[in-house]
Parts: C-alpha cells; structure tokens; sequence
C-alpha cells in the first residue's frame, strides 16, 4: 500500500500587513517558501478589496510567486459602480492539482451577514482525492456554534481523506473545539496537548488556527513556526501527515 506524506498549513496573513503597520505580501510568500508546505490554507486574504493591500488579487500574487495552484473563497464581495468586485475571504494554495472548489456562505440569521464562509476543495495527490476545507469563524460565541454545527453536518459523511483548516476564533477546551475533537483529529493536540499559541504573533499566547483530520490521515508532527513573526499578527500552524 502507497503510503502518501504531506506537510500542511494554515495562516491568517491578515491581508498581508504586519505587526509594523506595513504592507509587504513578500514577507508572507517567504514564511510560506520557508515551511515546504504542500498545501497551504490563508484566512484575511484580498481580492482587489481596498487601499490596505493595494487593491492586489492577493492569492493569484502568491500562486505567482510561488508556483502554485490557488482557489479563493470570497467572505465578503461589494460591487463597485462599475463591473468590477472588492472580495475578501479564505484562499488556498497547493503544489498538487485542485480538481473541484465550492464555496458555502454562513448566512444563518436574516439581515445579518458577517462575511463569513467555508472553502471545500478536492486536491489530487498522486491519483488520490483529498478533501481541503478552508474557513475563519466568529467571534461572536452564537454564531461560532452554527458555523460549527454547520461545518460538522457538511463533513459528517465525507469518506476521502480531509483536511479542516484555518482561523478558528476558538480556545482548545471550549464548546466548539469539544464537538471537533470528539470526533475528528485537532493535529495540535495529537502531539502536543499544551501550547500551541499562535496569536498575537509577537508575543503568542492564545490557540486560535487549527488543522483538524479525520481517522484516514495521520498525525506525524505539528508546529508553530516563528520565521518572520511581524509579516501578520496570527503565526503560521503547520503539519505533517501521513495517509
């Protein structure tokens, strides 16, 4: 049996502006290049949005850049008064062909659209379907537990190997992280159980981005990785699977 091995991660970029108040998506491409990651999830990431990234198509810039096979997962999208949209959103990077993308909106409550939403791609890795999901939840605790429920119900069934990535607003213990943990692997925890902190960035001292799999991968090793800790106000989570 082929025994396939990949090295994962998840980053809220924070639109590519730093700790220092600079704009610099260069520093993000480099913090990726230094990981080798094979497939990376982002959170914060703009689409012609507005002047704080330059009004830059940020994830074809970092697939540029890097080589690499992008999908986007627009939160939030405003039309102009001309044809054109300002997007923001979660996005995905990988060395491996995307194959398939769909984007789920968490529009739960009339009148009430925070921007948020869940990227669902299939990456193929040597033959071999892998189901990516991307997302970035709420901070508010009501909605958190419906994007949850949510995100729990569209994954319930879901045989292929999974990967469940991105900025999660949540604490290792709380309700959310519990309905996760019962029934899928948090990659952090399977090595570590404490620390784990990825924000804020200079001086980390809260979990809140998480990578979750099902029973069909397994957990080698994860880390947070400090290189270029003012390139975003979250650090970079990374690990390695086997499936």
């Amino acid at each position: 049996m082929l025994i396939l091995k990949l090295n994962v991660m998840t980053y809220n970029i924070h639109h590519g502006v730093g700790t220092d108040k600079r704009l610099d998506l260069s520093r993000i491409s480099e913090v990726i290049r230094k990981s080798d990651a094979d497939i990376i999830a982002l959170n914060e990431v703009d689409k012609d949005f507005s002047r704080r990234s330059g009004y830059e198509d940020q994830i074809t810039l970092l697939a540029d850049e890097l080589n690499m096979n992008k999908a986007f997962a627009p939160s939030v999208s405003i039309k102009t008064n001309g044809s054109s949209v300002k997007q923001y959103g979660n996005a995905l990077l990988s060395r491996y062909p995307i194959i398939r993308q769909e984007v789920f909106h968490f529009n739960f409550v009339a009148g009430l659209v925070e921007g948020r939403s869940l990227l669902h791609a299939t990456v193929e890795v040597n033959n071999k379907p892998i189901k990516i999901y991307v997302t970035h939840l709420s901070i508010n605790p009501y909605l958190h537990n419906l994007q949850t429920n949510y995100i729990k119900q569209a994954i319930h069934n879901q045989s292929d190997p999974f990967i469940l990535m991105g900025d999660w607003n949540m604490r290792p213990g709380s309700r959310s992280w519990k309905k996760m943990h019962h029934t899928y692997k948090d990659v952090w925890y399977q090595v570590h159980h404490k620390g784990g902190y990825t924000y804020p960035s200079h001086r980390p001292r809260i979990r809140l981005d998480y990578i979750f799999v099902n029973r069909r991968m397994e957990v080698v090793d994860a880390e947070v990785m400090n290189d270029i800790p003012q390139a975003s106000d979250h650090l970079p989570l990374r690990a390695q699977l086997r499936i």
